[in-house]
């Protein structure tokens, strides 16, 4: 599919921001669509950015950097009749790999340039959507505390190293999923708000899609941290035993509370704290995927 106008927008704070900025440029340096780009140095300017952008009513718009990027901007695309091409920069890139883009930045471009446009979901918390997973328990704990520079300077490995820091310090706790007679109570030690079936860069949410039309609330159960340990090891190493410790919760809108209330990852920002509904906005944006994706 081709397009007439971009606006390119890269968080050059991502690890691999800058980096991926000029060899994006270069590459659609020469093409025939317009391509009006914009680094951003500090996040703060990442929205006004976007607005000036938009008011040029690009055709497509391409976000560059981490999932909490393109999630913290996705929600001013919703309704604006653009595409929106993925220049995944970040540690995880959770929401790239749920739609099969590739991490490298020329096989980024080239799903952009010679892609399918593929119509998918976005998650909600209460009113404010995302685009892969939010997270209850270790997760939030890590992202509030996680200085920038770990995952700048060392990418996953020191996002691990601050993980294991972290974990010493985390309490199983209870999540009430549901309302009324209906509501499940379990003891658990994590809940994945799942858009996708990517997290922290690895697949953990079998049962959700990014175009199912359904919030997937997968629950690993435990009283003990332990459990957590065991499920990422077995969904790392694809065990059928990471199908043990979980169970799974769908629909278009669920009420998640915890005792005692728990801050929520989205995307990997700290922006909610429980209870919230979980919902799903069905078919509300259309992204460039490859081709063997669409």
């Amino acid at each position: 599919m081709s397009f007439r106008s971009a606006a390119m927008i890269v968080n050059t704070k991502s690890r691999h921001g800058q980096d991926f900025f000029d060899r994006a440029c270069a590459r659609f340096h020469g093409q025939a669509m317009q391509v009006d780009a914009h680094a951003v140095d500090n996040p703060d300017e990442l929205e006004a950015t976007l607005a000036k952008a938009l008011a040029k009513k690009p055709e497509l718009v391409i976000l560059g950097g981490g999932d909490g990027t393109i999630s913290g901007l996705v929600d001013k695309l919703v309704g604006k009749g653009v595409t929106l091409g993925v220049l995944p920069l970040g540690t995880a890139n959770s929401f790239a790999r749920s739609l099969g883009i590739p991490l490298d930045v020329d096989g980024a471009v080239d799903a952009i340039l010679q892609g399918h446009p593929k119509r998918i979901d976005l998650g909600m918390i209460n009113d404010d959507y995302y685009a892969s997973t939010a997270a209850i328990g270790l997760s939030p704990q890590i992202a509030k505390t996680v200085p920038h520079k770990v995952k700048r300077w060392f990418g996953r490995m020191g996002y691990l190293g601050w993980a294991s820091l972290q974990f010493l310090k985390f309490k199983p706790f209870t999540v009430i999923v549901g309302e009324g007679a209906d509501a499940q109570r379990l003891r658990a030690v994590e809940v994945r708000i799942s858009n996708g079936p990517f997290h922290g860069g690895t697949e953990l949410v079998d049962e959700a899609g990014i175009a199912s039309g359904e919030i997937v609330v997968q629950v690993v159960k435990g009283h003990v941290k332990s459990r957590l340990v065991r499920n990422w090891a077995a969904s790392i190493l694809r065990l059928e035993a990471r199908k043990d410790d979980t169970v799974a919760f769908r629909g278009q809108s669920l009420r998640v509370a915890t005792e005692p209330p728990l801050p929520i990852s989205i995307d990997g920002e700290v922006l909610a704290m429980t209870p919230v509904m979980a919902k799903v906005a069905p078919a509300v944006i259309d992204v460039m995927v490859p081709a063997d994706a669409a």
